[in-house]
């Protein structure tokens, strides 16, 4: 769970250096990372996790999901975005990949198409395994 507490800013700059390597997402901050997500998934599935820092149900499905997340990134490379500072993002998602905002909300890439999506109770790291 080291990389949630960089991910809300709980840990010093000393723990986050350190902690680098137990993470296990990608920061979707930059509209020019969907070109790159389009091509990255036509190898490999591409997960993006939309995520309120300001929700409670967010962060618990965000946790939940860190938990139970486990697949190399040889199979899936996960995104994360934050929706409070990224809103326009969360907007190209919905248009680029044709699916509704929820959040929290992941969606599965392929092919650069959405094939998969879920959110709130519904997200979990599990339904993976079909896209590896």
């Amino acid at each position: 769970m080291n990389f949630l507490k960089n991910f809300f800013k709980e840990t010093s700059s000393e723990e986050s250096e350190s902690s680098k390597e137990d993470v296990k997402y990608f920061q979707l901050d930059k509209m020019e990372q969907f070109d790159e997500i389009d091509e990255i998934s036509a190898t490999k599935s591409i997960v993006i996790f939309k995520h309120s820092t300001r929700c409670s149900i967010s962060r618990m499905a965000l946790k939940q999901f860190d938990a139970e997340f486990n697949y190399p990134e040889e199979k899936i490379v996960w995104y994360l975005l934050d929706l409070l500072h990224h809103r326009d993002l969360s907007n190209e998602i919905a248009h680029r990949y044709n699916v509704t905002h929820q959040s929290p909300q992941i969606l599965v890439i392929q092919n650069g198409k959405a094939v998969f999506n879920a959110s709130h109770d519904s997200i979990a790291a599990e339904d993976l395994k079909q896209f590896t």
